[in-house]
């Protein structure tokens, strides 16, 4: 069985918040188109936990997703060579994470959003989702 791996994932408020997944209860993430992003998705694996960003306006990680499949074919890019996989709500956290509080963060100075800033999919260490969850003043289910 493969370690549980952290990833950060990044949608626009307006396109797909993080309460739209709540309600939802699982979606497949679909329409990265960055080649490293989507060698991201095809390292997921079931179980793995993603911190939920709100880019563009909001600028915060609002949420916690788990991993709830195999990376498989983007079905939005039919002919092209894309991965997407399943993603389930695990918990909303009880005070969401600005950027600006990342960036001011010692510990968090290679956390993805302050070294790869547009990228939509990363991994992130332990230490820092840990990290992320004490600034959210959360703990996982």
């Amino acid at each position: 069985m493969a370690t549980q791996r952290y990833w950060l994932i990044k949608s626009e408020p307006g396109t797909y918040p993080y309460s739209q997944l709540e309600r939802e209860k699982k979606t497949s993430w679909t329409g990265v188109r960055n080649f490293e992003a989507r060698n991201n998705i095809r390292a997921m694996h079931p179980g793995d936990v993603a911190l939920y960003y709100h880019s563009g306006e909001g600028k915060e990680i609002v949420g916690i997703a788990r991993v709830a499949s195999e990376p498989s074919k983007d079905l939005t890019a039919p002919g092209e060579d894309w991965a997407a996989v399943d993603v389930e709500p695990l918990k909303a956290l009880r005070c969401p994470v600005s950027l600006a509080q990342i960036k001011t963060t010692k510990s968090l100075a290679k956390f993805p959003l302050v070294t790869r800033s547009r990228l939509s999919v990363a991994p992130v260490e332990p230490e820092e989702f840990r990290e992320i969850m004490k600034l959210a003043q959360t703990r996982l289910p």
